[in-house]
């Protein structure tokens, strides 16, 4: 058997959101992700909202990080699943100098059919710039997973959905991914890396909600599978591009985010 990940930054309420709303609902059905790790969902204050709608009208569990903006209706992460859920972390990411920032961290241990299996959804700062903020929240990435795995051998590796704002060659993902010295005695697999097809972009200048963007096409959206891990439990065995095209809702061509999902098919135990 396998587990289907999908990963995906929903764009708050920027744009038409009601007509973008039912198009990402059309396109997670479609879909059929196990979990999904979202980014950029609104929620009010008291953590209703996207999240909770998807749940409802797809069947899943959810589990919201704290809002944060300064508006009415603020920006979380999201772990949703098929199976129940229980809050595992919700923390602030790092700034520079160690004190909590904007960007927050969001874990869950998924009751799966195979155990308890710890997801997280995240979103590294975004500017072009911001690359040591980015490998400060990397490293943080690194430590909080050594906590939630168990285990490395034989317990369920950490599964991270995540909006990086970094491509493959950037020093904050050769952290996660062990090209750099990042945190001793874990590190995370690429899944597009092992088995994607292609350039695997999630920014695409085609998607007109990204078309004014200074950002040429790039892979900043991934699924990160923790390592050590038993093997072969946990290897990405497909991965593709989901979202990169506009859906029909009600006779008009909707783009449903700014950037296009990943989903990714995972090798579970037995």
């Amino acid at each position: 058997m396998t587990l289907r990940v999908m990963t995906w930054n929903l764009w708050w309420r920027f744009g038409d959101w009601e007509a973008r709303r039912h198009a990402i609902v059309d396109t997670i059905r479609a879909a059929n992700p196990d979990v999904l790790c979202l980014q950029e969902v609104w929620a009010h204050a008291d953590g209703t909202g996207m999240a909770d709608i998807l749940a409802d009208e797809l069947g899943y569990h959810a589990v919201s990080s704290t809002p944060v903006g300064r508006h009415d209706v603020g920006f979380t992460n999201a772990v949703l699943s098929r199976w129940p859920s229980d809050p595992l972390a919700d923390e602030a990411l790092p700034r520079v100098d160690g004190t909590p920032g904007y960007r927050r961290i969001v874990a869950a241990t998924v009751a799966t059919p195979w155990g308890p299996w710890p997801f997280a959804s995240t979103h590294l700062d975004h500017r072009f710039d911001d690359s040591a903020v980015r490998q400060v929240q990397s490293r943080r990435l690194l430590e909080l997973a050594s906590t939630w795995r168990g285990e490395p051998t034989t317990d369920l590796p950490v599964i991270i959905g995540a909006d990086l704002n970094a491509v493959p060659d950037t020093t904050e993902v050769r952290l996660l991914t062990g090209r750099d010295v990042g945190v001793a005695g874990i590190v995370f697999s690429d899944a597009w890396e092992q088995t994607g097809d292609g350039p695997g972009a999630t920014w695409r200048r085609e998607n007109p909600h990204a078309a004014d963007s200074a950002w040429p096409n790039r892979r900043i959206d991934y699924v990160l599978v923790s390592w050590p891990r038993p093997k072969p439990v946990g290897n990405p065995i497909s991965a593709q591009i989901v979202g990169a095209d506009p859906v029909d809702v009600d006779g008009y061509a909707v783009w449903p985010s700014d950037h296009a999902a990943l989903v990714v098919d995972i090798t579970t135990p037995g």
